[in-house]
């Protein structure tokens, strides 16, 4: 039998993995007072009323390789394999974690693949693969065809509140003071793994139209539907959504981004999951 891991960066809702037989390790989040297994003890709820209504700011950290040698040992006694999708090497070393299990495992039948991306690209990512499972694939063919379509995920979003990206080091105070005064909302992506600006707007209209524009230089692959993406706050995304149908772009599914982003990106977030070949 295949089976599939994914861990809590994938921000795949554990219930949905099990009831899809999927494997989910979950990362911590320390908040400080309170350590938390994201996705099994920490809900996105409790996660955004801490850091937006009690100002809190957590730290985030990889799984032991012990969480996934258990999953790994279990497929070795059972002879299954396992396809494990794992959050960007470039944002946690929750992959380095899985490497060092398989080499205690030794068993060459768990195949790891390095999402270079994050939240709902790595369920797009996994869904997938279940499809090719169900259709016959073996898992070589089908790690074959996930790398390929790693490589053509492409993720756009807006951060609302630069106070996030200063804490996470990526702006010094004065960047983010400034351009919260100047209502600067940047446009940034995660390729290859690492947050970076792809644009500086100012307000969240000037962004929304340069999102649009960022997905018109895509070609889109229609195979897969568009999804929306935010966290915390709705309203910004469904406005966003609107303005995407007016030039007759459909959105069909939105999903609200759990503690591994939106520990970088804040609350307020938005933005947009497509398939096509990437622009960076």
């Amino acid at each position: 039998m295949i089976k599939f891991l994914v861990d809590s960066g994938s921000d795949y809702d554990v219930h949905e993995a099990e009831q899809k037989g999927i494997c989910f390790v979950p990362l911590t989040v320390d908040f400080g007072d309170k350590v938390f297994q994201d996705g099994i003890e920490l809900k996105k709820e409790e996660f955004y009323d801490r850091i937006v209504n009690r100002g809190q700011f957590p730290k985030t950290a990889q799984p032991s390789p012990d969480k996934f040698l258990k999953f790994f040992n279990e497929a070795k006694e059972n002879g299954d394999e396992i396809i494990a999708v794992m959050i960007s090497s470039g944002i946690s070393g929750t992959y380095q974690s899985a490497v060092l299990a398989k080499e205690m495992c030794g068993y060459d039948k768990i195949h790891l693949i390095d999402s270079l991306t994050a939240i709902y690209c790595i369920k797009i990512m996994v869904d997938y693969g279940i499809q090719l499972r169900d259709e016959g694939m073996s898992a070589l063919e089908i790690v074959e065809e996930l790398e390929r379509l790693k490589k053509r995920i492409n993720v756009f979003f807006v951060v609302d509140s630069l106070d996030s990206l200063y804490r996470g080091g990526r702006l010094t105070k004065m960047e983010a003071g400034i351009g919260n005064l100047a209502k600067l909302k940047p446009i940034v992506s995660i390729p290859e793994g690492k947050v970076i600006m792809l644009k500086k707007c100012i307000g969240r209209k000037k962004a929304v139209a340069g999102l649009i524009e960022l997905y018109q230089q895509v070609d889109i692959d229609s195979r897969f539907p568009n999804y929306a993406v935010y966290t915390y706050d709705k309203s910004n995304m469904e406005m966003m959504i609107d303005k995407f149908a007016e030039k007759g772009i459909p959105i069909q599914n939105s999903y609200e981004m759990g503690a591994t982003i939106g520990t970088h990106v804040g609350a307020g977030c938005f933005g947009i999951i497509c398939i096509g070949d990437r622009l960076f």
